[in-house]
């Protein structure tokens, strides 16, 4: 049994709260200034080089990519052959608490969702996933989600009887819908399977794949395909002003459901689709 102290996982945590708001993952910004080469719309090139300069900016000024530095999601995956000296979920807020109010990160989190009457000041709590795997290490991803993206994500429970073409139809519709609001061009997160619970969380966990990787599964891969192509038909563009970047990658995670339903969630992220990780 391998022992580690809950101050590093507080300590790993604060850094990676920093790190992920001020560095965007290299495989996106890549995909970002691919596309600012490829597009073709003069006004739609010029707001992606825009977004180019302002990444480099956040990194050379160690500035937050983006004003809204996000909720604090974090997943973390602990070694069944791990024990933690500690109470890990406050060492995890205590990381959160830290890595917001000393890297001086905007504090967006209300107390109360109904009265709002009260800042928690520090930005927690995180949402925490925690999960089982075998092992003794413990592997943490902060995914700081902003929330002009999150609020235009969607959820449907639809029949056994919808085909792929009908999934396809609701991710290109769940961009038009979302129009300027989530500052496209997205990273979209599509959840299939499990159930109503668990596909929301699928969701958001494929925002946290590498846009680079494909799904393994030869049929979702091509499905993924299938919906960037949809989304960026919409000529919603970057910022709404029109283009052929909409999307900049969807990807899917899928997991067994019910003979009789079939969730699925479209988890919206915008250009700055934040997430970093470290294994302790």
């Amino acid at each position: 049994m391998r022992e580690l102290d809950a101050q590093a996982v507080t300590q790993a945590v604060r850094q990676l709260c920093i790190d992920a708001n001020r560095v965007l993952p290299a495989d996106l910004e890549a995909v970002i200034q691919d596309c600012s080469q490829r597009e073709k719309d003069e006004t739609a090139r010029s707001i992606l080089c825009d977004l180019c300069r302002n990444l480099d900016a956040a990194r050379q000024m160690e500035i937050p990519i983006c004003q809204d530095t996000g909720m604090a999601v974090v997943f973390a995956e602990v070694g069944q052959n791990l024990h933690i000296n500690g109470d890990f979920e406050a060492a995890v807020n205590e990381g959160v608490r830290q890595g917001y109010v000393e890297g001086l990160l905007r504090c967006s989190v209300v107390a109360d969702p109904l009265r709002r009457d009260r800042n928690t000041e520090d930005n927690t709590p995180a949402i925490l996933h925690t999960r089982l795997v075998p092992g003794d290490k413990l592997t943490l991803t902060v995914a700081p989600k902003g929330f002009g993206s999150e609020n235009m994500s969607r959820l449907k429970m639809f029949t056994p009887a919808a085909k792929p073409e009908d999934i396809v139809a609701f991710v290109k519709e769940t961009a038009q819908l979302a129009g300027s609001n989530p500052c496209p061009p997205v990273v979209l997160g599509v959840g299939i399977g499990g159930d109503f619970e668990l596909v929301a969380m699928l969701a958001k966990k494929a925002l946290c794949r590498s846009v680079s990787q494909r799904n393994p599964d030869p049929f979702y891969a091509q499905l993924e395909e299938k919906m960037l192509q949809a989304v960026n038909e919409t000529g919603v563009g970057p910022q709404g002003f029109g283009g052929e970047t909409t999307a900049l990658a969807v990807n899917i995670e899928a997991y067994p459901t019910h003979i009789a339903g079939l969730p699925v969630a479209v988890n919206v992220g915008c250009h700055v689709t934040r997430h970093k990780t470290v294994v302790l």
